[in-house]
């Protein structure tokens, strides 16, 4: 059998250490920044998750959170107005 993704509107950013927005400081308690390497560590579903910069990332349909190479976000995401 084939399936289709369904679309599905998301909130997401594009991480650098400069640039994290209200919503998702608000939303997400359970993060780290480590200043020396401008990783973000986000506690995901499955675990622990690493963001370097320019990595997006992505509110899930579960409230969850989840960092996207910007690459693979490209190709499936697109805006919305």
């Amino acid at each position: 059998m084939r399936f289709r993704k369904k679309p599905v509107v998301i909130e997401a950013f594009q991480w650098t250490i400069d640039a994290m927005p209200d919503w998702f400081r608000e939303k997400s308690k359970d993060y780290r920044i480590d200043v020396q390497t401008g990783s973000l560590f986000i506690a995901t579903l499955e675990g622990i998750h690493e963001a370097k910069a320019g990595d997006f990332i992505i509110k899930g349909i579960q409230g969850e959170f989840y960092p996207c190479k910007p690459d693979i976000f490209k190709e499936t995401y697109e805006p919305v107005e």
